[in-house]
């Protein structure tokens, strides 16, 4: 992921950069600016995937800014980057992916970069970027100072519990800090709702069990657990389970 740091402060863009230097993998600064004039020309000068962008810079605003990257295609992905979270909502509606405020942290940052579902410019000019290819291929958690992942094709299912949607796969449990529902919006042809707390790997929804007092069990090929299936959407499983 090719990545331009856009911040009227020196030290900010090095402390950004210097940050991204130590999670290091696939994460690359590529250039960078203090004025928000120069951001287009510079985001298409460097091929940039993804920009973190300053709020009140010279030139012009970070949310101008994301106006005009978001009118660019390929587009790059944008994180704003501010000590103003007053700016959250305005700035979501110019398609900001996320919002980091100052000071960032480290894990903070390491977790807006996980979560990014963005396709480098080389596949979205090759027309390799489809809206499949857009979506994360990982779930990811962080854990005693690192980060779990799972391969999404390996989610067995999702269970929404209090603030936190577990994750279960053939390796055990985890737990991430997401929404059921954006999840579902996010993978629409990978899981399917049996309840309205719990999404199911659709491929591995293999049949129905009688439970107590007439409710119904949803059961998954390679999981010795049964989940419950609520009467709404009882219609809906049954359905599929014929046409699979």
């Amino acid at each position: 992921m090719r990545i331009l740091l856009v911040d009227d402060e020196a030290p900010a863009r090095e402390r950004l950069r210097r940050m991204i230097d130590e999670i290091g993998g696939e994460y690359q600064v590529v250039g960078e600016t203090a004025r928000g004039d120069q951001v287009v020309s510079k985001c298409l000068e460097t091929q940039a995937d993804l920009v973190l962008l300053d709020v009140q810079m010279p030139g012009a605003s970070g949310l101008e800014v994301a106006g005009d990257l978001a009118r660019l295609n390929p587009r790059p992905a944008v994180v704003l980057v501010t000590a103003y979270p007053e700016y959250a909502l305005d700035a979501f509606e110019r398609q900001v992916a996320d919002y980091l405020v100052k000071p960032v942290r480290r894990d903070r940052l390491l977790d807006a970069l996980t979560r990014l579902p963005v396709t480098t410019r080389p596949q979205q000019v090759t027309g390799e970027a489809g809206n499949d290819s857009r979506r994360r291929r990982h779930l990811s958690a962080h854990y005693r100072g690192g980060v779990q992942t799972v391969p999404i094709e390996e989610v067995l299912y999702l269970l929404a519990e209090q603030k936190y949607v577990t994750v279960r796969h053939p390796g055990g449990r985890m737990l991430i800090d997401e929404s059921l529902k954006a999840l579902e919006q996010e993978f629409p042809e990978r899981f399917m709702r049996i309840h309205r707390n719990a999404l199911v790997a659709s491929e591995r929804l293999v049949g129905l069990e009688k439970g107590t007092e007439g409710s119904s069990l949803a059961v998954l090929h390679g999981c010795d657990e049964r989940l419950p299936v609520s009467r709404r959407h009882l219609p809906d499983v049954r359905r599929f389970l014929r046409h699979s």
